[in-house]
């Protein structure tokens, strides 16, 4: 995915207002070198925000006619606007390995045994997943099939299939469940309450 950054010359609070007053996002590209002011289209920019691939896979950034390699790694929003208040992003060297959370696309839920025999209830727990790779093996997301989910099931993440020059990254020995599997609630049916006692007999006699 590419998008279009010009070299930002001012930096500090009054030039980065005056910035986002014309219509520019402030921003700063670090890592691999010194680091460089940037600005870009804040309409632009919005709406590759909203893009999925935007967050999680290798961008490509021309800068003033020069191409470059970079990851987005922070933005920082207006607490109650519709404004991108600052951008990072980390260039990337295609020699070096990088830690990346990519989302994770879950397929075939409806289709389980767990859901469609048992009738489960199938919560998602992990919505993207981090991985080490090299750049270029860098994928948008994770698919992850469920189709052959059991009401019994334990999916780790450690169960996850990546693709090739993928792995997962397992820190201090955790390896969370990626969904939860619920069997369905039974009601007990309360037992008929007991027929009426047939009504006591009228006394005979009486007073005249």
């Amino acid at each position: 995915m590419k998008f279009v950054a010009f070299e930002r010359a001012k930096q500090g609070t009054g030039a980065s207002r005056r910035l986002r007053i014309s219509g520019r996002t402030p921003g700063i590209v670090y890592g691999a070198g010194e680091a460089q002011l940037i600005e870009l289209d804040h309409n632009n920019l919005w709406h590759a925000l909203k893009k999925e691939a935007f967050h999680a896979s290798v961008l490509d950034m021309d800068l003033d006619g020069k191409e470059s390699k970079v990851l987005l790694r922070d933005v920082q929003f207006h607490p109650y606007k519709q404004l991108v208040l600052h951008i990072d992003f980390q260039r990337v060297d295609a020699k070096t390995k990088l830690h990346m959370k990519v989302p994770v696309h879950y397929k075939g839920v409806e289709e389980s045994p767990a859901v469609k025999g048992d009738k489960c209830l199938v919560t998602v727990l992990v919505n993207e997943l981090e991985v080490s790779c090299m750049p270029s093996d860098l994928p948008e997301f994770v698919e992850v099939d469920l189709s052959g989910l059991q009401k019994n099931a334990a999916l780790r993440v450690s169960d996850v299939k990546l693709p090739k020059g993928v792995s997962a990254v397992i820190r201090a020995g955790k390896n969370p469940s990626l969904v939860s599997i619920a069997a369905p609630v039974v009601e007990e049916v309360a037992p008929a309450a007991d027929a009426a006692a047939p009504a006591a007999p009228a006394k005979k006699g009486g007073k005249k």
